[in-house]
C-alpha cells in the first residue's frame, strides 16, 4: 500500500476532514511564507495540505538537521510536531485569536536517516480555551513511523497591548 505521493504503508487522513472555505484556505496558504524568517521557515517546514482540524507538513531533509550520529535531531522532529497542528487549530478561528502550546508529549519510535519527514496533525477535541491534538510523523521514503505526539494548546482572544 502506498499513497499518491509514494509513501509506502501510509494512508493519509485528510479526506476525513472538511475542505476549508475559500477565504480561510487563502489565509492559511501563506503559512510559512512570511515577510521575515520565523523559526518554522528557518527549519524549512513546508505545508502540503490543510483542512478543517487537519494539516500535513513536510520537513525536508538537510544535513544541517542531523546530529553527530547521522540521524535527524529530535529537536527538528519536535519542531515539526509542534508546528503541524498550528494550521489545524487556527483554521477554526479568525486572525485575532491566539494559541500556544501548553503541553507536548513525544514518543520517538525510529530514527530518521537521510529522508524527509512528513507529519500529519489532527485536532481530536476542541474546548472553549483548550484544544487537543495528535500527530504522527513518518519517513517520506521509507514509510516508517518516526514519532508520535500528543499536544494541548491554549486558545485565547487577543489582548490589547500593555501601556
Amino acid at each position: 500500500m502506498s499513497d499518491e505521493r509514494g509513501v509506502p504503508g501510509v494512508a493519509w487522513r485528510e479526506n476525513d476532514h472538511e475542505p476549508l472555505p475559500a477565504d480561510v484556505a487563502e489565509r492559511w496558504a501563506r503559512f510559512g511564507h512570511w515577510d521575515r524568517v520565523y523559526f518554522p521557515r528557518l527549519v524549512g517546514l513546508e505545508v502540503e495540505s490543510i483542512r478543517f482540524g487537519y494539516c500535513r507538513m513536510r520537513l525536508p531533509f538537510r544535513p544541517e538537521l542531523e546530529q553527530p550520529m547521522g540521524v535527524v535531531h529530535g529537536g527538528a522532529i519536535a519542531t515539526l510536531i509542534d508546528a503541524v497542528v498550528v494550521p489545524a487549530i487556527g483554521v477554526a478561528y479568525g486572525p485575532e485569536v491566539g494559541y500556544s502550546t501548553l503541553d507536548m508529549h513525544i514518543q520517538y519510535l525510529s530514527a530518521l536517516v537521510g529522508e524527509d519527514a512528513i507529519a500529519e496533525g489532527v485536532v481530536t477535541r476542541r474546548g472553549r480555551s483548550v484544544v487537543f491534538c495528535e500527530v504522527t510523523v513518518v519517513g517520506a521514503t521509507s514509510g516508517k513511523v518516526i514519532a508520535r505526539g500528543a499536544l494541548t494548546y491554549n486558545v485565547s482572544t487577543a489582548r490589547p497591548p500593555k501601556v
